[in-house]
């Protein structure tokens, strides 16, 4: 039997011997990677179409496409009809356009769906037709406030940001050489005039979001080369809001209604983006001492924090804008490849398989402006959040809360799709997010390969992959396929074509196989999930199990109402209240949270069966069991789950031990998630 190295590298070691390139030599060549001076990256993002969802992943897309996503210029057509003035129209010139087509050019390329491609296509015609001579594209007149749009600020940097993501996402796809012609004067005309209208001129939003545009500048630089790309990064990064200085050495984190949510998430990759060009390693240290902040103060269990708009400590009833979600989700795909740190990929998956399925319904025809972590009643009502939208922030909706989320919620999925595989930097394959689907790549001296990964993951332990050569003459190649150990994963088993291959240090989280592979062939890696207890605020108890958290089974009924127009205007024609007849209140006990007794006290039961869609109440395929008690005095206060200490001495006022079933957190819309303990 073929002997199968499996060597475990650390990062260091890697990063000195990539920062040996020279101008003009990349380690990789299959995939473009950063030019000489910025800094090599240890993997690269794949052409946009050559990753595709399968299992219940394709059902997840698809869903999208018939839903909101695919349908969104008739279910918003107000702002995203034809009036959006990011098609020439008279109406909506900000972000909200933008933001949808930043998630449906992403899924309408993925699927291959050529109905939603023609509906990409006059986004993209229109902004290329109104670039000027100067450079400046984009809607550029001003009008006067109308209900429901955002007809000002038409000039401002922030919704060029979106949709030049939009326009690289573009190229990737097409490779429409006008793409790079696009950028270039565009960046040109911002090194001229950003010294007298700086980032932050006419809203505060660019200023804090600058991240993404000094991302699309150094995209370009990549390509072409023009060394006046890195003095405009400079530039951004200077007039960026100093992220790096926040996270280090200021009480932002610590202190409620300090940032907008949104912005902390947008904001959070510019310290790496930076990094590319300048190398400090502080870059790297303040984003690991944000999240060390954030655990202990705004933070919450499914990766995001507190911010019903602006900051908040993590009490499980506080709001989390669905923004936020889709946001830190693109920040920390960006910072994956910039690091290759296995942290951002553990972080990446508990916001995708945690946060992001709950906030959507199951058809993808409405979602929540905020959800809680304790959510108990979805009704229209007063709740304690920072900013209440006329209390309609935590029903289910089209517009309810505000319609930035309907019109960013669309990124979540696709890109995370965009983002499970990976080329590296040594001419191979990376795995460093799981989730059923597969890639077709170079690898190698160039060899094409297509690589398909079977697996229920996240509810499953084994992730399977099938290498193939499509190709009539080559069956074979050589490369290194790498692969990431999540954090909270022990001892995996990692074997090929059935034989158990021995298992080195697993110091930085991530292995590869270095070898000869041949068509037919199967790398598999088993990844036992623990059930585990986490502490959170208030010494709440949380139990987890992999990359998933898991919540309190309530009975959810649903309820479709309309609103009435003189009452709640602007918030669409109906909303799905949830409430629930089941108990809620319940204490898990120190007993059981022992470590020895979790194993006993916490049984896990799997269903024999993944349905194609699993993210409901009723097809979620893992439940755990265990027992709690109900605390009396434990009721409702303004529609949540009132406070209580969480960790009491006393005994009184508790009912009987009594069994109770949880769920994954994704599978829910009502739920305990933050228990007390008894």
């Amino acid at each position: 039997m073929k002997k199968i190295l499996l060597i475990v590298f650390g990062w260091s070691f890697l990063f000195g011997l990539l920062s040996a390139s020279t101008k003009d030599t990349r380690v990789c060549f299959n995939y473009q990677n950063n030019r000489y001076p910025l800094q090599t990256k240890p993997y690269m993002e794949l052409p946009l179409g050559s990753i595709k969802p399968s299992g219940w992943l394709q059902e997840q897309l698809v869903r999208m496409s018939k839903g909101l996503t695919g349908n969104l210029d008739k279910a918003y057509e107000q702002v995203m009809g034809p009036r959006n003035g990011w098609l020439g129209g008279d109406g909506d010139v900000w972000e909200r356009g933008p933001y949808w087509i930043d998630g449906l050019l992403p899924l309408a390329y993925i699927l291959n769906d050529k109905a939603l491609i023609e509906k990409v296509k006059p986004w993209i015609e229109w902004t290329l037709a109104s670039q000027k001579p100067d450079g400046y594209f984009g809607p550029d007149t001003d009008r006067s406030p109308e209900r429901g749009l955002q007809r000002d600020n038409s000039h401002d940097w922030w919704p060029k940001m979106v949709m030049l993501k939009i326009m690289q996402q573009y190229y990737s796809a097409t490779q429409d050489p006008r793409i790079i012609n696009f950028f270039t004067k565009y960046f040109k005309y911002q090194l001229e005039k950003l010294p007298q209208y700086p980032l932050g001129k006419w809203t505060f939003w660019a200023e804090q979001r600058g991240g993404d545009n000094l991302m699309l500048v150094y995209w370009l630089y990549n390509i072409t080369g023009d060394d006046f790309l890195l003095s405009l990064g400079e530039l951004i990064h200077k007039q960026t809001f100093n992220w790096t200085d926040i996270f280090l050495n200021q009480d932002h984190l610590y202190r409620p209604n300090s940032l907008h949510c949104v912005n902390l998430a947008q904001g959070f990759k510019e310290p790496v983006i930076y990094y590319q060009q300048n190398k400090d390693p502080k870059q790297l240290e303040a984003v690991k001492t944000a999240v060390k902040k954030m655990r202990h103060t705004i933070g919450f269990p499914t990766g995001l924090w507190g911010g019903d708009e602006l900051l908040q400590f993590g009490d499980p009833v506080r709001g989390s804008e669905l923004c936020t979600a889709v946001e830190m989700m693109f920040s920390l795909e960006e910072m994956i490849k910039i690091t290759g740190d296995v942290q951002w990929m553990d972080h990446l998956e508990r916001i995708a398989y945690n946060a992001l399925p709950t906030q959507m319904t199951d058809h993808c025809d409405a979602r929540q402006y905020y959800q809680q972590i304790n959510q108990v009643a979805i009704t229209l009502g007063h709740r304690n959040f920072s900013s209440p939208h006329e209390d309609t922030d935590i029903i289910m909706g089209v517009l309810t809360g505000y319609p930035c989320c309907t019109s960013n919620l669309h990124q979540g999925w696709p890109k995370l799709t965009q983002n499970l595989w990976y080329a590296s930097a040594d001419n191979g394959v990376a795995a460093l997010v799981y989730a059923p689907s597969e890639v077709t790549m170079k690898v190698g001296e160039g060899v094409d390969v297509n690589i398909h990964e079977d697996t229920n993951y996240p509810f499953e332990e084994t992730v399977k992959f099938k290498v193939n050569f499509p190709g009539k003459k080559v069956k074979s190649a050589t490369f290194p396929f790498h692969f990431r150990v999540p954090g909270w994963c022990d001892r995996p088993k990692v074997t090929v074509n059935g034989s158990e291959v021995e298992t080195v240090s697993v110091a930085q989280g991530i292995m590869k196989v270095h070898r000869t592979w041949t068509d037919k062939d199967e790398l598999s890696i088993e990844l036992p999930m623990k059930v585990k207890v986490s502490y959170w605020y208030g010494g709440s108890a949380v139990v987890e199990r992999g990359p998933l958290v898991y919540a309190l089974k309530m009975n959810e009924q649903w309820t479709k109402k309309a609103f009435e127009k003189e009452a709640v205007p602007n918030y669409g024609d109906f909303y799905y209240e949830v409430t629930s007849d089941s108990p809620w209140n319940y204490s898990l006990m120190w007993n059981s949270l022992r470590e020895e007794n979790i194993g006993r006290d916490f049984v896990v039961v799997k269903k024999e069966n993944i349905a194609s869609y699993p993210w409901t109440l009723e097809e979620a395929p893992i439940t755990i069991k265990t027992k709690a008690r109900r605390i009396v005095r434990w009721q409702l206060y303004n529609g949540s789950a009132g406070p209580i200490n969480f960790i009491s001495q006393g005994g009184d006022m508790l009912g009987e031990e009594e069994p109770i079933e949880l769920i994954p957190y994704g599978c829910t819309t009502l739920r305990v998630t933050e228990f007390p303990i008894r």
